[in-house]
């Protein structure tokens, strides 16, 4: 008789934890900011499963067989937009048109604010997570998204979504101080490609890429050349390499201008989630946007100051 209760009450237990884990919403985002962000917002109502992992380069994804049927199965998909996504961005419109709740996080933000460079005219800058004021602007359409798909959570997905909004312009805040360390005159930002035009229009950086917005084209022998003469006359002490693209054009250029790599930043995809770092006494995942953030900014100012 006991050993029956207690198979029945195991029962019920498992039941209610199984119910109360299919409850969450099966929500599937692209990018690993977009990814951090969403489960900032969401919170234990929602699942999250990214797509690409850390590392990834976004403008050369190309989707598996597998990643489709988890987009079929999400009650609700969340990418970056602006054509960071490339390919893909077809696919979404064609299940947005389907029915499917699809949003572009970077939809809300302005197109006054948005950077559209010279060499890609007709085509909007999207690396807006370089600046966390301008990229704390898309948290209103994960916000609305999750909401409409969970009227019940409404409440919570807004209260947790002004905290987030909240934590990144904390971050600008302590990025703007450590940044006031390296002089004015010294801030130019050499790197692989143009994934910190938002990012130095934030913080004050003068941005030199050697390729251009998107890594769908290799740099060629007259961009290594034009980075090379550029670093000599400007007599810059350090350039980055980049954790999701080929290092290689930035290798030969440090040869060639013989001057140091001051690091790797973390330019399309954060890092491995739970790979902690530690400098100036603080800790912090970069993993996470924010860790993501301070790691480079720690890592550009210390190369540089």
């Amino acid at each position: 008789m006991k050993r029956t209760l207690f198979s029945a009450i195991g029962l019920v237990a498992a039941v209610a934890f199984s119910q109360a884990h299919a409850a969450k919403l099966n929500v599937v985002t692209t990018t690993t900011m977009v990814t951090d962000m969403v489960k900032e917002i969401g919170g234990d109502r929602v699942k999250v499963v990214g797509l690409m992992g850390p590392g990834v380069d976004p403008h050369l994804y190309k989707p598996a067989s597998g990643d489709v049927v988890k987009l079929q199965r999400a009650k609700i998909i969340f990418y970056s937009g602006l054509m960071l996504e490339g390919r893909m961005t077809d696919l979404f419109f064609r299940m947005a048109r389907a029915g499917k709740l699809v949003y572009a996080v970077t939809e809300s933000i302005p197109e006054k604010d948005r950077l559209e460079p010279p060499e890609f005219a007709g085509h909007w800058d999207p690396h807006v997570w370089g600046d966390p004021i301008l990229w704390s602007k898309c948290i209103v359409t994960v916000v609305d998204g999750l909401s409409k798909a969970d009227p019940d959570g409404a409440a919570g997905y807004a209260k947790r979504g002004q905290a987030v909004v909240a934590s990144y312009k904390a971050m600008r805040a302590w990025a703007l101080k450590r940044i006031a360390a390296v002089p004015r005159e010294q801030r130019i930002l050499v790197t692989s490609h143009d994934a910190f035009n938002y990012f130095g229009q934030s913080f004050g950086f003068q941005v030199v890429a050697v390729q251009g917005l998107s890594t769908v084209t290799e740099a060629g022998l007259a961009d290594i050349v034009k980075t090379v003469d550029f670093i000599k006359q400007k007599k810059i002490k350090a350039i980055f390499v980049e954790s999701s693209v080929n290092p290689a054009a930035i290798k030969r250029v440090s040869k060639d201008s013989d001057v140091k790599i001051g690091g790797e930043l973390f330019s399309d995809a954060c890092g491995a989630l739970g790979d902690m770092h530690e400098a100036h006494g603080e800790k912090y995942d970069v993993g996470t946007y924010i860790g993501m953030l301070k790691h480079n900014v720690n890592t550009v100012v210390d190369a540089l100051k």
